[in-house]
């Protein structure tokens, strides 16, 4: 160690869960010049400017959000504030899911990436007017919105910025056009050499004038269209079109899917998220590889919004209070282990986005991104908007978080307040 220099900072007494490492226990971590400098039982004899008393939290590294909507003002009322999604949430990495275009992204880079404190990545859309709330605007998003030359190109181009290709596969769009925005979309991802992530389940009302298909027909559709390392999203919707049909089972074709092709599973919680339709996935098999909140402007609540009824009246309108750390909350509810939890949001995002040398570790030498979680012990309400409400005994909240060794408060208005049974 070096003993001209102190640490930092030192996180001590805290329990260190890193699955990459396969440390899980007690440990200190001391940060110099904006790097993990050492992990030991013990620091308490080493110098360091600053000692934070972690007791009775777990130290994991910093959460990665895969499923962000934060191309502020660009995407409208769908894009929120990088930080307070970021780094004021205890989450020190986002990934915009399909907010910039290829026309866009010069624009989400100047000012989205750069300025945040937060790390901002995106995965670019494969619709050349990117999120600019579409869902509005569904003629917008056929075969004739999309160049997968110009979108080749600029992923290619801000490759340190651009992890993937962003997607949609739902009824209201296979009724208008077929797989035909999907097929181009994996032109895209191929030519690129990036993953395809694919929104799964209803989005946009399906045209009076074309048939409506069956969730099935979609599922059969797609999936030969996807390869592997590709990632299909909201496993767990209430909406249909998703993982589990009308009559409550999970499709056979899917649990094929995930098990031999090797397609990757995202949560994407907003205001998709259902307990019941949660259970039946998970009871099948099917685990998430990651763990996307999917928070928007329509599913959060707003500080000081003057247009809240039309917010509510969106279709993805949800009044359920979530972020990153409930969505956790909720599968430690349903039975996935913490370790599992910790991995969705750590090391597994860091494969997705191929940066598993730089993130999703407490290692000695990397870069200093760490959240700091408070595990609460009670009893908790959680609820879904299907109208669903469980009693949890944990609850994981938010403390802080370090981004490159600079400390952020867990004070974001979009950190629910715990609510207690």
């Amino acid at each position: 160690m070096n003993e001209l220099k102190p640490f930092d900072v030192v996180l001590e007494n805290g329990t260190l869960i890193d699955p990459v490492t396969g440390l899980n226990g007690s440990y200190d971590v001391g940060v110099r010049d904006g790097v993990i400098a050492a992990v030991d039982a013990s620091l308490k004899s080493e110098k360091a400017i600053e000692r934070i008393d972690v007791t009775d939290h777990h130290v994991i590294p910093g959460m990665i959000d895969t499923h962000a909507h934060v191309y502020e003002h660009v995407t409208g009322k769908f894009g929120l504030s990088p930080d307070l999604v970021g780094v004021y949430s205890g989450v020190t990495t986002l990934v915009d899911q399909g907010g910039p275009s290829c026309m866009t992204v010069g624009g989400f880079r100047k000012f989205i990436a750069e300025p945040s404190a937060s790390r901002v990545l995106a995965f670019l859309s494969a619709y050349l007017v990117g999120g600019l709330e579409g869902h509005l605007y569904p003629e917008l998003y056929g075969p004739n919105g999309v160049n997968a030359e110009h979108t080749i190109t600029a992923a290619k181009v801000n490759r340190d910025l651009v992890k993937g290709i962003k997607a949609h596969a739902e009824i209201g769009g296979q009724s208008r056009w077929g797989m035909e925005v999907i097929k181009i979309g994996q032109e895209i991802a191929t030519a690129a050499d990036l993953p395809l992530y694919i929104h799964l389940g209803q989005l946009w009302p399906t045209s009076s004038s074309a048939p409506i298909p069956s969730s099935e027909e979609l599922i059969r559709e797609l999936l030969p269209i996807m390869k592997e390392g590709d990632v299909l999203a909201h496993p767990f919707t209430r909406h249909p079109g998703g993982f589990v049909s009308s009559e409550g089972e999970i499709h056979p074709i899917l649990l094929e899917a995930v098990r031999q092709k090797q397609i990757l599973v995202d949560v994407g919680h907003g205001s998709h998220f259902s307990f019941d339709v949660a259970r039946r996935v998970l009871d099948a098999g099917i685990m998430p590889f990651t763990l996307g909140a999917d928070m928007h402007g329509y599913n959060v609540t707003i500080p000081d919004a003057t247009d809240k009824s039309e917010r509510a009246a969106n279709p993805f309108s949800g009044v359920a209070p979530f972020n990153l750390t409930i969505a956790m909350s909720e599968l430690l509810h349903l039975g996935v282990p913490l370790e599992k939890v910790i991995e969705m949001v750590t090391c597994n995002p860091a494969k997705l986005l191929r940066m598993e040398g730089e993130l999703g570790s407490i290692a000695v030498g990397r870069e200093a991104d760490i959240s700091v979680l408070k595990i609460e012990t009670g009893r908790f309400t959680l609820s879904d908007n299907s109208g669903e409400n469980v009693t949890a005994e944990k609850l994981i909240r938010p403390a802080f978080c370090l981004r490159g060794g600079e400390k952020f408060d867990a004070n974001s208005a979009f950190v629910p307040a715990a609510i207690v049974a």
